[in-house]
C-alpha cells in the first residue's frame, strides 16, 4: 500500500498528522508531500483533493485531521497484526 500525506508546513493540523504518522511508526510507510510544491499541489488534486492534511491510501482520499487519524490508525492496527 502506498500511503502520501498531503501537508502544509504552517498548517497545525498538518503538523499534528505528521506527528501522527511517527508515533504510529508509520514513517516508513507514508511518503510526504508539501503541496508548496506545484507537482504536489498538483498530485492532491488530481486525486479530487484540495485541503490539506489528506491521505491518498492508493484508492481513497482522506482529507481533514480527523479522517487522517481515523485512517492512519486503521492502518498502524493492521501492521501490527492479530
Amino acid at each position: 500500500m502506498t500511503l502520501e500525506l498531503f501537508h502544509r508546513l504552517a498548517e497545525p493540523d498538518s503538523a499534528a498528522a505528521r506527528l501522527l504518522v511517527g508515533e504510529l511508526g508509520l514513517l516508513e510507510a507514508v511518503t510526504f508531500r508539501n503541496v508548496a510544491f506545484e507537482s504536489h499541489a498538483a498530485d492532491l488534486a488530481a486525486r479530487g483533493g484540495g485541503r490539506t492534511p489528506a491521505l491518498w491510501d492508493g484508492a481513497r482520499l482522506h482529507e481533514g485531521l480527523s479522517a487522517v487519524r481515523a485512517a492512519l490508525a486503521t492502518v498502524a492496527t493492521a501492521r501490527k497484526g492479530p
